[in-house]
This record gives C-alpha cells, sequence and structure tokens, in this order.
C-alpha cells in the first residue's frame, strides 16, 4: 500500500516541479515523498501490531508457534486450557486473555487516535 502511496505521490505537481527545476532526487524523496508516507507507514504499523500479537498467540496456543519453555500469551492459555486446569483453576485462564484483549485494543485506538491526529485528509468538516 506504501508503495502504491509512494507511486501516486510521485506523479503529482509539486515532485514533478522539483523534477523540472533540477532538484536531485534523494532530495525529492527526504523532501517530498517521505513527510507524505510517514504518517501512513506509522498508522499502518499500529494497525498491523494487534493481527501480530493476535497470530502469535493463537499459534502458540495449538503448539505451532513459541515453544513451552518461553514464555507467551499462547503457552500460557494453552497450559491452562486442560479440562481438568479449567474446572478446578478457571482463574488461570483470566490473566492472559485478559491481557492479549487488552493490549489488540490499546494498539487499535492507538493506530485510531494517530490516524485522526496526522491524517488530515480523514477529517470531515
Amino acid at each position: 500500500m506504501i508503495r502504491g502511496q509512494v507511486l501516486s505521490i510521485k506523479e503529482r505537481e509539486f515532485v514533478q516541479a522539483a523534477k523540472v527545476m533540477g532538484a536531485n532526487p534523494f532530495y525529492i524523496i527526504v523532501r517530498h515523498v517521505l513527510p507524505q508516507t510517514a504518517t501512513y507507514a506509522i498508522i499502518s504499523a499500529t494497525l498491523s501490531i494487534p493481527s501480530f500479537i493476535v497470530a502469535e498467540s493463537v499459534l502458540s496456543l495449538i503448539g505451532l508457534g513459541i515453544q513451552q519453555p518461553d514464555p507467551s500469551w499462547g503457552n500460557l492459555l494453552s497450559s491452562a486450557s486442560n479440562a481438568s486446569i479449567l474446572v478446578l483453576q478457571p482463574w488461570l485462564i483470566w490473566p492472559p486473555a485478559v491481557l492479549i484483549i487488552l493490549t489488540v485494543l490499546a494498539f487499535n485506538l492507538l493506530g485510531d487516535g494517530l490516524r485522526d491526529a496526522l491524517d488530515p485528509r480523514s477529517l470531515q468538516g
């Protein structure tokens, strides 16, 4: 997506004017293209981190992710998902599940807030 945005920015009038005036390509990239794409890259990163966290947790939960001696929220859920532990000690599953939910929610809210603050085109009004 960032590549597509860079390709569309390089065709805009201000970049074409800088080329016609003889500006160095490095100067055009640093001065015109990066400021236009940096906010989108930051927003994209903060909105993709929750999917990475959920993917790691699910893979560790089913045994394909981080293996047992290393700590992981998926490993904690996996060790607490036995039927006997769920019946006798149900409080073992709540902390990792709540932490995963809160972390994913926090990153989503951070990404939405950054999008609202940094992207002037998204403001309606």
